[in-house]
């Protein structure tokens, strides 16, 4: 393809958005991202690699103008502050761009938490299309969780989703939306990850496409197994078809068994055919090379260490979670509203499945029979049950921004960010900087290592989708001006949804 399309990318993060972006052949422009640590991250994989900390911080701090960050192609402020920029935003407009993406937080009205419609993280939607109207895209893309599709009930207010699909139809020019489902498993990404995705072209891009829109929300698993032209005959344009429709998801065990240890241990001829992509596959930045020779061993992936008690209770969970007892049976000890007796009788029910002698995944003894277990259950008591061992042979759960969710599969120990980087897609070469974890009142500010891989957009993901959106493109700008428009039983074109 001879012509690049431009992109530019709001509330970037770390760049998985991007990262998919650019290996579907766009061309990054600019990227905005607020947050210190992200953005570091950010600059160090699409920018330059960082090699010297003291020109990064002189970079990213105020010292350094807008106009300066942008034409390095990152800006580290709010989008706020990028709209004032009106030297900036002027250029901007200028640049014919061909897609503006990205997810503006989702916190707001996440069914994860509260949901509070005058959270001022809704109102980073809104800058997002100020931002639109502003530049002029031919093709927007906004990503978030499903739960935008969720009305604050309680105050009287319409699903964020349903506002946003209104606004960006009056944004501009004008957006024709494809509202869609996609769960990146079906993507070629091991991890179970449900987002929704808003995709819009321009009007008149659309017109130039014929593309073909549904006004339904279009569901990427509505077609796994079964027979595309009979299940989905007029599929929406911009609607990326899954990786593979009639194969397996990916597992946990393609994902990161090469990885156990704290090292790469198998040898390449019996690795997973994905484990050989993330090994292989290098960050296209200026320095890579530099970097790469100077850098031994993996990346972000330094195990954590538990005491001898957090270690016990993760085996314990590895066993449970074996022979399928709920485990919130850890919490029953603590529930104080009823009689010890009653506890025991609840515990005996949830934990009849265990055959014993319970041994943990690493070799070692848990209990020899249903006394010793209840006595361990009664020890290990704690009311957090959210924690949970993941499957060697099932896709990874939600990657989450907290790195104490989920537990290894073998070993009794929570997950690298290198392990959860691998559920991301994210290839080994891609570097996470910044703080790993951190806690307490830290948490509202800071953006680390964990965060910025749950926060992320899985790259095959971004690609998947990077690619119908060129399509569409591509099908805009090279056919003529005359437009045919048909109405087909199947599915509704341009003119029959404006």
């Amino acid at each position: 393809m001879s012509q690049k399309y431009k992109y530019i990318d709001l509330f970037a993060g770390c760049g998985g958005l991007s990262l998919g972006l650019r290996s579907s052949g766009f061309k990054q422009m600019l990227a905005v991202e607020k947050s210190y640590m992200a953005a570091e991250t950010f600059f160090h994989n699409h920018i330059e690699r960082i090699n010297n900390t003291f020109t990064w911080e002189k970079f990213s701090s105020s010292e350094t103008s807008i106009l300066e960050q942008a034409n390095k192609g990152l800006i580290v402020r709010t989008l706020e502050e990028v709209l004032s920029c009106k030297e900036l935003m002027n250029s901007l407009r200028g640049e014919d761009i061909d897609l503006v993406a990205g997810g503006p937080p989702c916190q707001g009205f996440s069914t994860a938490g509260r949901r509070d419609p005058q959270d001022v993280r809704n109102k980073l939607v809104w800058q997002f299309l100020d931002f639109v109207s502003a530049v002029n895209p031919k093709a927007v893309l906004i990503e978030n969780v499903a739960g935008m599709q969720h009305g604050f009930k309680k105050y009287g207010l319409e699903a964020t989703f349903n506002q946003l699909v209104a606004a960006l139809n009056k944004t501009g020019f004008g957006y024709i939306v494809q509202p869609m489902l996609l769960n990146a498993m079906h993507y070629g990404v091991p991890q179970y990850r449900p987002r929704i995705m808003l995709v819009a072209l321009r009007q008149d891009v659309a017109k130039r496409a014929n593309a073909r829109f549904s006004p339904e929300t279009w569901q990427s698993g509505a077609i796994i197994g079964r027979e595309l032209p009979l299940a989905f005959p007029a599929h929406p344009t911009l609607a990326p078809l899954p990786a593979t429709p009639d194969e397996p998801c990916l597992t946990v065990r393609d994902a990161i068994y090469d990885l156990q240890g704290g090292a790469y241990e198998l040898a390449s001829n019996c690795l997973p055919e994905y484990a050989i992509t993330m090994r292989n596959q290098i960050v296209d930045v200026p320095g890579e090379e530099f970097y790469k020779t100077h850098t031994k061993g993996i990346r972000n992936h330094e195990i954590r260490d538990h005491s001898y008690k957090v270690k016990k209770r993760f085996r314990l969970y590895q066993v449970l979670s074996k022979y399928r007892i709920p485990l919130d049976v850890i919490t029953t000890p603590l529930n104080d509203t009823i009689s010890k007796s009653d506890r025991l009788i609840r515990i005996n029910n949830k934990i009849s499945n265990a055959q014993y002698p319970l041994i943990s995944p690493d070799g070692t003894l848990i209990a020899k029979g249903k006394e010793e277990l209840i006595d361990l259950i009664f020890e290990l008591a704690t009311k957090k049950h959210s924690q949970r061992p993941l499957r060697w042979d099932a896709p990874s759960h939600t990657v989450l921004s907290l790195p104490d969710d989920y537990i290894h599969p073998s070993e009794p120990r929570t997950m690298t960010v290198r392990e959860l980087a691998r559920f991301q897609s994210f290839p080994d070469s891609f570097e996470f900087r910044a703080k790993v974890t951190t806690g307490g009142k830290s948490r509202r500010d800071d953006v680390p290592q964990y965060t910025q891989v749950g926060n992320a957009v899985p790259p095959l993901l971004g690609k998947a989708i990077g690619q119908s959106i060129m399509k569409a493109l591509s099908s805009a700008y090279s056919i003529n001006d005359s437009y045919v428009f048909s109405n087909t039983e199947d599915g509704l074109y341009y003119n029959e949804i404006i």
